[in-house]
């Protein structure tokens, strides 16, 4: 992967870091940024870090002074990750941070496929102008807005991340019965998870077993369209598809005729299209998964410290493109690398400093994805401006700081 060397050297104790903002971000989280060390704005020349929501960054030059950018949110796809990840600079993301939010509106989803609340709020408005006859109208007219009950119903739910954990988990708690597929679910994850979840080894198990469809899984290239024309063949007639993930998870022609044939009673989905909305027995949310208070409070917040902690002590957290990496901090100056790994990269970095007369007290190295990203603090304060440039010197160094 070819990478461009950046090289950055703070000897400053109170360097002010620039912070430009490419959408409106929650001001409870902006507070996290301590005024007398950070600028912040929406024009911004030379910033040292992005932090956004939605904005798609794919035309924008990024400036060689960028270190970080931090979406506060989960999805990254506006980001153009491959190109930052080139130039050294880390691109975090905040997953879990939105997931309560997104976890109550598949279970109002749930409610709102089963019980036909939508149609028949929709038809009581056209009673309007029938004045004392509405009563009557509304007894007469119900029956046809009947629906089924989520109690003891089988949801299954696929992709068990921050946000499919909490949903299995609150509809077994309502008395559903549910299964769960996941080929990446991390023992952390699983002890989060309700024991009575049942698990299955692949996405195809669940389906013939479903009342329910919940997808909570990343869109790849490999998972588009991952709801199909195959897919719907293994399902019960007559179930639910909930789609809080992406729309491009499920093909919209095939999803169309699952729905027309009876195969499918109701597609909810929170990204709608104008095709998506033509279809009849859709519920279309216009993406309100992550749109409460809360979220946006918390994935500013989340999205702040790690870019502030990224800054100032180096650590990598949730980063979506560079290893995660966290040590403590001495009383020392910081050195923090970023190479291709390579034969003794490493190596040749701690000779290096050792070479310029510094002892390291503490070093943290983790890889990913073929890159190598290394914490090291020396004992003593360092203003030696050439240490950053000696060590990027180094070939497959492509990114190194030094912070006091």
């Amino acid at each position: 992967m070819p990478v461009r060397k950046t090289v950055s050297n703070f000897f400053l104790k109170f360097h002010m870091y620039k912070i430009q903002t490419l959408n409106k971000i929650d001001p409870k989280g902006l507070e996290n940024f301590p005024a007398g060390r950070y600028e912040i704005a929406d024009n911004m020349a030379n910033p040292d870090a992005i932090v956004l929501r939605s904005f798609k960054m794919f035309d924008m030059e990024l400036p060689s002074s960028l270190k970080a950018v931090a979406r506060a949110g989960a999805g990254v796809n506006n980001i153009p990750i491959e190109k930052c990840t080139e130039k050294g600079i880390v691109v975090f993301n905040t997953p879990g941070a939105n997931a309560n939010g997104v976890k109550e509106l598949v279970i109002a989803g749930l409610l709102l496929s089963s019980r036909d609340i939508a149609e028949g709020i929709g038809w009581a408005k056209t009673l309007i102008g029938q004045g004392s006859q509405v009563p009557a109208l509304i007894e007469k007219g119900k029956t046809a807005f009947g629906g089924q009950e989520i109690q003891g119903k089988t949801l299954a739910v696929i992709g068990l991340g921050a946000i499919g954990i909490l949903v299995a988990n609150a509809a077994q708690a309502l008395g559903m019965n549910v299964l769960g597929y996941d080929p990446y679910l991390s023992v952390k994850q699983a002890l989060r998870l309700n024991p009575n979840v049942k698990c299955f080894d692949s996405a195809d198990a669940l389906l013939s077993n479903a009342d329910y469809i919940s997808l909570h899984i990343p869109l790849t290239s490999e998972t588009k369209e991952f709801i199909n024309k195959d897919k719907f063949s293994l399902m019960k007639n007559g179930a639910s598809l909930l789609n809080f993930a992406r729309g491009e998870l499920v093909s919209t022609p095939d999803v169309a005729e699952a729905l027309e044939s009876g195969k499918l009673h109701r597609y909810v989905t929170d990204f709608p299209d104008e095709e998506i909305l033509k279809i009849e027995h859709v519920i279309a949310i216009p993406h309100l998964g992550a749109s409460t208070e809360e979220s946006e409070t918390n994935c500013a917040i989340m999205a702040v410290n790690q870019v502030k902690e990224f800054l100032e002590n180096g650590n990598i957290v949730n980063s979506v493109n560079f290893p995660a990496a966290e040590l403590g901090r001495n009383d020392g100056t910081r050195i923090v690398v970023a190479n291709k790994n390579g034969s003794n990269t490493v190596g040749q970095i701690s000779a290096t400093i050792a070479g310029l007369g510094f002892n390291i007290s503490n070093m943290l190295s983790k890889s990913r994805d073929g890159i190598s990203y290394s914490i090291i603090d020396i004992d003593v304060h360092c203003n030696d401006t050439s240490v950053a440039e000696k060590i990027s010197a180094i070939d497959g160094v492509f990114m190194a700081r030094v912070l006091l």
